[in-house]
C-alpha cells in the first residue's frame, strides 16, 4: 500500500478486496454507516445525508470523493465547522493530552516523548528511544489492556497520528504519538513472534474506541486505524500481516469505532414524531401523536431513535459462547449513575 496521508479506497478494494465491505459496516443498524451530511449531495441521490455509503460510491472513478479534512476546499472546511462543530486538533496538542493520561497511568512525565515549547506558542515532541519501563505493580500487558474512548473522533488523531491533521505532514510510525501508536510500540518493543504480536495487537485494538457522526470522517478513522496496523506490522517484521488477520483487525475496528451522535447515544438523526395508532371495539380509529421524549427533556436514556450497539470483549457473548458481548454503548452510562 502506498504510504501517504490520504488512504485510496482504489488501493484498498484492490489488493483487500473483502477490507472495504468491513469498514464500512454498522453493527447496529446491520447496513453500511451513512453520509450524516449533505456535503455530497451535489454529486446525486446517493450522495444524500441518509444514503448508505457504498464501495462504488467512493471507488473507481469516484476515489477521490473522500479525503482528510486538510485537502478539502477552504470553504467546505469552515462550513463543516460552523454546521457541525468540526475542529481538528493539531498533533502537538493531541501529544500533550495523551501525555496527561500517561504520566497519570505511569505516575511519571515523559515516558513515550518529551515536549518542546517553541517560540509561536506550540510545542513539537522528542520521542524516548529506549524501552518504556513500567511502574511496580503494572505489565505492559496492563497497558495495551487500558481500555480509552475517543469522542467525537473525527479522523482520529488522538488515536493513531499518521498525519497532522491541520498540516497535512506525514508523521513516521517511529515519531506517532495516539493512543494505538503507544500500544503498538509498547507490543513491538516486548514480542518478537508475528503470533504474540498479532494477539497483543488484537487486545490493543479491542481496547480502544471512538464514535463520531459523520460519516466520511468515521471511514477515514476507520481506514487510519487499520493501516496503523499495517505499518506497524511491517515495520517490525518487514513483511505485510496475512489478509486474514487484516480482515480481524478490520472487523474489531467496525465494532470500536462506530456512528453515533454523542449528545444522545443514538444513530445520527434517528429520533422522530411516531404516530399510534389505535381501533377500540366499536371500529372507532384513535390517532396519538407523539415526541421524542428524550429530545424533550434532554435525557439520553429516553430517546427513541435507535441506540447505538457496541461489544464488550472481555465478556463472551451469551448466545454464541464468542469473545464480544454486544451492549448498548448507553448502558455503560448507567452503570457509572
Amino acid at each position: 500500500m502506498r504510504i501517504g496521508i490520504d488512504i485510496l479506497e482504489n488501493e484498498i478494494i484492490e489488493q483487500y478486496p473483502e477490507v472495504l465491505e468491513i469498514l464500512l459496516r454498522d453493527h447496529t443498524t446491520q447496513k453500511n454507516i451513512f453520509w450524516a451530511t449533505n456535503n455530497y449531495q451535489y454529486l446525486g441521490k446517493a450522495y444524500n445525508f441518509s444514503s448508505q455509503i457504498s464501495p462504488e460510491l467512493i471507488t473507481a472513478e469516484n476515489g477521490n470523493i473522500i479525503m482528510p479534512r486538510v485537502q478539502k476546499d477552504k470553504l467546505l472546511q469552515q462550513s463543516r465547522s460552523k454546521e457541525m462543530a468540526e475542529v481538528f486538533t493539531p498533533s502537538w496538542i493531541c501529544n500533550a493530552q495523551n501525555n496527561l493520561i500517561d504520566n497519570a497511568w505511569f505516575g511519571r512525565t515523559d515516558v513515550f516523548n518529551t515536549e518542546i515549547p517553541q517560540d509561536n506558542g506550540t510545542y513539537k515532541w522528542e520521542v524516548k528511544r529506549e524501552k518504556i519501563l513500567f511502574p511496580e505493580g503494572k505489565t505492559w500487558e496492563d497497558y495495551v489492556r487500558d481500555t480509552r474512548l475517543e469522542i467525537a473522533c473525527g479522523e482520529a488523531p488522538y488515536i493513531t497520528s499518521r498525519y497532522d491533521s491541520t498540516t497535512g505532514e506525514f508523521i513516521e510510525v517511529e515519531n506517532r504519538i495516539g493512543i494505538l501508536d503507544r500500544k503498538l510500540r509498547v507490543i513491538s518493543e516486548n514480542v518478537d513472534t508475528t503470533g504474540e504480536w498479532l494477539k497483543a495487537a488484537q487486545i490493543a485494538y479491542k481496547n480502544t474506541y471512538a464514535f463520531e457522526w459523520q460519516g466520511d470522517s468515521l471511514l477515514l478513522a476507520r481506514e487510519a486505524m487499520l493501516v496503523t496496523f499495517i505499518e506497524n506490522y511491517i515495520v517490525k517484521f518487514g513483511k505485510e500481516p496475512l489478509i486474514k488477520s487484516i480482515c480481524y483487525i478490520a472487523y474489531i475496528i467496525s465494532w470500536n469505532v462506530w456512528q453515533m451522535d454523542g449528545l444522545k447515544g443514538v444513530i445520527p438523526d434517528s429520533c422522530g414524531g411516531i404516530t399510534i395508532s389505535e381501533v377500540d371495539l366499536f371500529g372507532n380509529v384513535k390517532t396519538e401523536n407523539t415526541f421524542c421524549k428524550g429530545c424533550m427533556d434532554n435525557n439520553i436514556f429516553r430517546h427513541n431513535g435507535k441506540y447505538c450497539i457496541i461489544k464488550d470483549w472481555t465478556k463472551k457473548d451469551l448466545t454464541t459462547g464468542k469473545s464480544g458481548r454486544k451492549i448498548k454503548f448507553v448502558d455503560l452510562l448507567k452503570s457509572k449513575k
